[in-house]
């Protein structure tokens, strides 16, 4: 029996068995041979090596956007709308059959958006070159899941389960579950909060399919068994979602008010060019930039052009540059003032732009 067989047939069996607390050990070990299971039909096979041609491209700009969706929902005419990139598009599927970027140049960042090919059900069995696709997603900021309008709520449950199963975690953080191998001393177990949900037995017990026998488990918050694997396995990508409902204009008003109030959606019509600009706004957001704009001494600050700032940056990633471009000479850059408290640098996060301005100035001579 294959892996797909066996994946089948666990998939199988967990839709057959009753939730309750009689079977919560067994739907937890079955959960976990399933992620094993889904790991190694992941893995590049020997005999395939060097064969195939992918078509990731070179990461630059700000940020980076992977527009995700099945064949003829509008991405390529999305892309050629957002940037000055043409990308083809036609009546017809998979038109797009290589990765196509762009750059979205907004407040100052230069965000790269790259259209990929129509994924397929089965994607993530490698069906329709899915694995490349998704391979590239992986590698985003944030994913942008254009849906038709018609039929976005079956497209989107379907694009979200290939997605679940490669290990991509739509609009969801990291679980905070402290684990550490060890190489003796058994299992040991704790938790901070009460956990309903995951107990110490169904613990060891997914430790042990995993051939663990010794390990440190700290659960600060409530998880399920799905999120402790998801902490064993540990290559799974946490990353924000935009459900983007593309071809508004084919539906009724309600349905549009409908699927703009889903969590995460926005709806929009790139054929009558509508909502495009609170699509920016809202990407924007999610990708959580910050800029930050220096001055001459005795002039006002220049809005033209930005320091672009990634989320969990702080004062010292700032400084970091000017005292290397300091350090070779380059005469554009001469001047770092910090304000200073207690004789610290104040640090800032990104997600609270109001206290950049507070925290540093940069002066120009």
């Amino acid at each position: 029996m294959g892996i797909l067989e066996k994946i089948s047939e666990i998939e199988k069996e967990i839709a057959r068995t009753q939730k309750n607390k009689a079977t919560e050990y067994h739907l937890g070990l079955l959960k976990a041979k399933l992620a094993k299971y889904r790991a190694q039909l992941l893995e590049p096979s020997k005999s395939a090596a060097g064969k195939g041609e992918g078509f990731d491209v070179m990461k630059s700009g700000d940020a980076r956007v992977a527009l995700i969706g099945f064949p003829s929902v509008g991405k390529s005419t999305f892309l050629s709308l957002m940037t000055s990139t043409a990308s083809e598009a036609a009546s017809y599927e998979f038109t797009t059959l290589t990765c196509i970027p762009g750059v979205i140049e907004y407040k100052g960042a230069n965000i790269q958006l790259l259209d990929l090919p129509g994924i397929i059900e089965g994607a993530s069995q490698g069906k329709g070159r899915g694995r490349q696709v998704i391979a590239v997603a992986r590698t985003s900021d944030v994913v942008i899941m254009m849906l038709d309008a018609t039929k976005g709520e079956v497209q989107r449950g379907l694009l979200e389960r290939e997605l679940e199963t490669v290990g991509i975690r739509l609009n969801k953080r990291k679980p905070n579950i402290y684990f550490k191998p060890k190489k003796g001393g058994g299992i040991s177990f704790n938790s901070t909060v009460p956990l309903t949900q995951c107990s110490e037995k169904l613990v060891q017990l997914i430790l042990h399919e995993y051939k663990m026998f010794n390990a440190e488990v700290l659960f600060r918050e409530d998880c399920t068994p799905d999120d402790f694997i998801d902490v064993i396995v540990g290559n799974r990508v946490y990353m924000p979602c935009l459900y983007v409902y593309n071809k508004i204009d084919q539906i009724s008003m309600e349905e549009v008010d409908r699927l703009a109030r889903q969590p995460h959606g926005v709806v929009i019509s790139c054929g009558m060019k509508l909502n495009l600009d609170f699509l920016l706004e809202t990407l924007w957001e999610y990708l959580a930039l910050t800029c930050i704009f220096t001055k001459k001494r005795g002039q006002r600050p220049d809005f033209g052009d930005a320091i672009i700032l990634r989320s969990g940056a702080s004062v010292e990633h700032v400084v970091s540059v000017w005292v290397l471009l300091r350090r070779f000479r380059c005469p554009d850059f001469l001047n770092v003032i910090l304000i200073k408290t207690r004789r610290r640098i104040f640090p800032f996060s990104s997600s609270s732009p109001s206290q950049t301005f507070r925290c540093l100035t940069i002066t120009l001579r």
